[in-house]
């Protein structure tokens, strides 16, 4: 199979992705939009959310990774005893 260029994947992926964008914006202004959302402001997922639309916004071939190191529990050797 060929490999599929940047256009392409594009082509393929532009509404899926924009669906996606749309539902994080809302589920983002409903969390801004309740009378009670200071605590959920404050609280460290939001800052995980934060960071990970910053990592979003930069550029490289290694958000994916980035993200998934940002929500990964940290590695404990010992973890399994």
């Amino acid at each position: 199979m060929a490999t599929q260029t940047a256009l392409t994947v594009l082509d393929r992926h532009y509404l899926e992705i924009r669906c996606e964008l749309l539902n994080l914006a809302a589920t983002l202004d409903r969390i801004e939009r309740h009378p009670q959302s200071a605590a959920a402001l404050r609280d460290p997922r939001m800052e995980q959310i934060r960071e990970g639309l910053a990592i979003l916004s930069s550029s490289g071939t290694d958000r994916a990774e980035r993200l998934q190191l940002l929500f990964s529990d940290p590695y404990l050797p010992d973890w399994n005893r």
